[in-house]
């Protein structure tokens, strides 16, 4: 097997919601959820987070989407409410109650055009407001405590706006009268408060439900009580079940035989409360037409379980969507039985992990993760919808341990062990507990099974006790209690980690102590201890071909052991922190090692070399998982995100000869350009490739045409706005180097010229690029400055030779003149008069370096149009020096 190189992060199960307010868009496709101050946009197919809206440094308390789908309504603790687009995310506008102790938003409505919103607040006010123009048309006074819910009525042609409070009451507001802030109706016969309000199909009947387990129907006609449905738990929504619903089709035959009974028809709707089950009424006769027979969250005694907090019915008949106090998302479908109707979990998105403890895969092909939180139950979520697709219930306290094996019969095994101080054995199948083990005095810490057998598992507590468990009787036989096979006090201290030898010869356990012992199975005889870690030993694992035992340890240090003498054969040093879990990967010459600095590192055996880093959590990463069958790696901590990475090493070498294949046939067409002479062709190419030098000879051979200006203009013209950032750091490093920086200034000239100001502004990091420009380039200036000053001693010096007396055998006679022709301008020149302007030009050259400095390009111009040309003093000395 290949050595890996590298692991890449393909999926990611993250906190999304962290319980209060939540919206579904009008498709049901996703769901707004409130995580503390964010604002997350969850794909109901997948769980994936979409996108994040930051909203303002306090929690969100209220939200909503529009019917039209156009924006998103948020409100916190700031007492800010915003409006989003939701294609862009982009804050289009934003207001602040400025109403004197006026609480946070408790609720939170949209009325069907989009232009209306309507808002509860913890003071008791119900206020309406002007979407387009953020001002309060409707500020209405009535309630005496908290308003739980608001609500439009459905016919837009009724601008009636219902709300319901703590104070017991629910209220109707007419939103045509704008000269009264005074009810029309106020519905008070609730002993509790109302928690929820519904409205009948054809838009008559109110109905209010609240924590008195009582729900109530109201006439709209004139706001009387119709009848009372007695609930028995106390209801936290209610959800009206419409004709063209998949709940009415399955209930119809129940339904008609009801409707014939009591001679009349009644309105069907479902409700949720704090005993965590779905139960489906008739306002006919308050008949029950369904209930469920368990929960499929709640664990405990019914006192003490934890219920529903809201529901809702999904668009075009996708089901009923319910959201526990445990931040999950349940989703149910109808289905028609002989029996009548039937609720299916079909999904269920978890919203919060808290604190991620253990994990495994699960099944032969490893497309299951069962995962240990710090709740009592056990998850298990689907790898490929990233959804929950069950849940492991039975313990009375947080799981802090599990395995998962398949056994010689073929069913898919879980043992878990708990802070309740017992180990279960689980059925995937059945989903259900099949065995239970009690005899630790504390928490079930370890547990591991056998590799080979398959018929027992190893578990270790902070008792400081090995128990070996054999579950043989209890899948043959139906026999619910675990037996303890042999038991041994192995450490000092609590017990971290348990490993099982491939051959089920061995059993390793590492401690809190500092040690890890290896014993024999199954009498738990003692072999060796290994002694030299020190800090505790979290993770113990033996190699699938050698000898050898791998332990990470609370001293940031990997130590691999020999079973035969308890030596210590090699120590990796590496993690800033403790070392939580270390499994070996590719047949034991590798291992991968994860810790409290939130890192997941790759190891080499054979090197002692850390070959790869990844950095994706922000908390420590107390679980780690290595598919048996495939190698996938998946990794949990204190952050609450699940990480499943995937081995890239041959899809990275396969994307390397992609690139390096590209690449040579782009640099052939690159060399094609040039020779063509198309530059802007050739540049767009070697910005492609990244190749700066290719590009700097580009521009140097441009600045060799005639029409340089022209055609840097037009290479840079075709530049796409992301690599105008990168032209910059370019001409930057050029920048730097005296040989390089003509062309870089050419460059930077040109960019300049075609880039207005607004556009330079808004190019990414332009601030630390100038920064980085701008003092060589002030260098430059200054050497060049000091260049053309240093100029004027040649000037001075030629001036001076021009002085010298003719030798007599050129000149022939004191008249003789010698006429020379200046090269510039092509005129004859007198000697003699040269001669005797040299007192002038003697004084012009005497003239201050200070003025000279300032005013030296122009005197010069000014001296040639007199006939003093310096460049050409040379020319006429050299007849007369030969």
């Amino acid at each position: 097997m290949a050595a890996k190189k590298n692991y890449k992060c393909v999926k990611s199960l993250k906190q999304f919601y962290s319980g209060g307010p939540y919206s579904v868009s009008p498709d049901g496709s996703f769901i707004v959820c409130a995580c503390d101050e964010t604002i997350k946009i969850i794909n109901t197919s997948d769980a994936s987070v979409k996108s994040s809206i930051e909203s303002d440094s306090t929690p969100v308390t209220a939200l909503c989407i529009s019917p039209n789908l156009n924006f998103l309504f948020s409100s916190s603790h700031s007492l800010q409410i915003r409006v989003w687009d939701l294609t862009s995310l982009q804050c289009l506008r934003s207001w602040k109650l400025q109403i004197k102790g006026h609480g946070p938003i408790s609720g939170m409505a949209c009325d069907a055009s989009g232009g209306l919103l309507a808002t509860g607040g913890n003071n008791g006010t119900v206020m309406v407001w002007d979407v387009d123009g953020g001002f309060c048309t409707h500020h209405f006074i009535g309630h005496e405590t908290v308003v739980s819910t608001v609500m439009f009525h459905s016919d837009p042609t009724k601008l009636l706006l219902f709300s319901a409070s703590e104070d017991e009451t629910a209220r109707i507001w007419d939103l045509t009268n704008k000269k009264s802030n005074e009810c029309i109706a106020s519905l008070e016969k609730h002993q509790s408060a109302v928690t929820a309000i519904g409205l009948s199909e054809d838009g008559w009947t109110l109905l209010t439900a609240g924590r008195d387990k009582l729900v109530y129907l109201w006439d709209l006609h004139d706001y009387s009580l119709k009848s009372s449905v007695v609930v028995h738990e106390a209801v936290e929504a209610i959800c009206v079940i419409d004709s063209m619903s998949p709940f009415a089709s399955c209930l119809i035959s129940s339904v008609q035989l009801l409707e014939k009974q009591r001679k009349g028809k009644g309105i069907q709707f479902i409700t949720v409360g704090e005993r965590g089950i779905v139960r489906i009424w008739d306002s006919n006769g308050a008949v029950c037409h369904f209930e469920q027979k368990s929960s499929d969250f709640a664990v405990g005694s019914e006192a003490e379980r934890r219920g529903f907090t809201s529901a809702v019915m999904l668009p075009s008949g996708q089901g009923l969507l319910t959201v526990t106090a445990d931040q999950e998302f349940l989703f149910y479908s109808p289905e028609e039985t002989p029996d009548g109707l039937n609720l299916i979990l079909s999904k269920r998105l978890v919203g919060y992990n808290d604190e991620i403890v253990d994990m495994k895969f699960l099944g032969e092909e490893e497309q299951f993760l069962a995962v240990a939180t710090s709740v009592e139950q056990v998850r298990v979520y689907d790898l490929v919808s990233m959804s929950c697709s069950y849940v492991l219930a039975g313990h009375t306290n947080i799981v802090l341990s599990l395995d998962t094996c398949v056994s010689t019969s073929g069913r898919t095994l879980i043992v878990t062990g708990s802070k309740d101080n017992t180990v279960r054995l689980w059925d995937t199948d059945s989903k259900g507990c099949i065995g239970v083990g009690v005899g630790h005095l504390g928490a079930v810490g370890a547990v591991a099974f056998s590799k080979k057998s398959r018929n027992f598992f190893v578990s270790g507590s902070t008792d400081c006790t090995l128990k070996v468990w054999s579950f043989d009787s209890l899948l043959n036989e139906g026999d619910s209690n675990l037996k303890v096979k042999a038991a041994v006090a192995s450490h000092d201290k609590d017990i971290n980690a348990i490993a099982i030898a491939p051959n089920d010869s061995l059993v390793c356990s590492g401690s809190q102590d500092r040690t890890a012992c290896i014993r024999r199975l199954p009498d738990l005889v003692s072999v060796t201890v290994l002694r030299g870690h020190k800090r505790g030993i979290w993770s113990v694992e033996f190699s699938p071909v050698d000898q050898c035992v791998i332990t990470a340890s609370g001293d940031k240090t990997v130590k691999i052991w020999a079973i035969s003498d308890g030596s210590c054969l090699k120590t990796f040093e590496g993690h800033t922190s403790s070392v939580l879990r270390a499994f070996f990967v590719t047949r034991g010459s590798q291992f991968v090692s994860c810790g409290a600095d939130g890192l997941v590192k790759l190891w080499t055996v054979k090197t002692n070399e850390c070959i790869a880093t990844y950095d994706q959590h922000e908390d420590k990463i107390w679980a780690l998982a290595v598919g048996k069958k495939t190698e996938m790696l998946a990794t949990g901590g204190g952050d609450a995100v699940v990480n499943l990475w995937h081995d890239s090493t041959t899809a990275d070498k396969e994307e390397e000869f992609r690139k390096e294949e590209e690449s040579v046939l782009r640099g052939q067409e690159l060399e094609n350009a040039v020779s063509d002479a198309d530059y802007t062709r050739a540049i767009q190419i070697a910005f492609e490739l990244g190749r700066p030098r290719k590009l700097f000879d580009l521009f140097s051979q441009l600045c060799s045409k005639r029409d340089v200006e022209h055609q840097i203009e037009e290479a840079l013209s075709g530049l796409e706005k992301e690599k105008w950032h990168l032209l910059l750091e370019y001409v930057r490093e050029w920048n730097i180097k005296p040989k390089l920086c003509h062309i870089a200034q050419l460059v930077l000239f040109r960019i300049f010229r075609i880039l207005p100001p607004t556009e330079i502004v808004e190019i990414k990091g332009i601030g630390e690029l100038l920064e980085g420009l701008i003092p060589y380039s002030q260098r430059h200036c200054s050497r060049i400055d000091r260049l053309e000053r240093s100029t004027y001693l040649l000037d001075y010096t030629l001036t001076g030779m021009s002085g010298i007396e003719p030798h007599a055998e050129l000149v022939s006679g004191g008249n003789a003149t010698k006429q020379i022709k200046d090269s510039n301008d092509g005129r004859v020149v007198d000697f003699a008069e040269e001669v005797r302007d040299q007192g002038v030009v003697e004084a012009e050259v005497k003239v201050s370096s200070k003025k000279r400095k300032s005013k030296g390009a122009k005197d010069v111009a000014h001296k040639k149009k007199k006939g003093v040309a310096y460049v050409n003093v040379s020319t006429t000395l050299k007849p007369l020096l030969q």
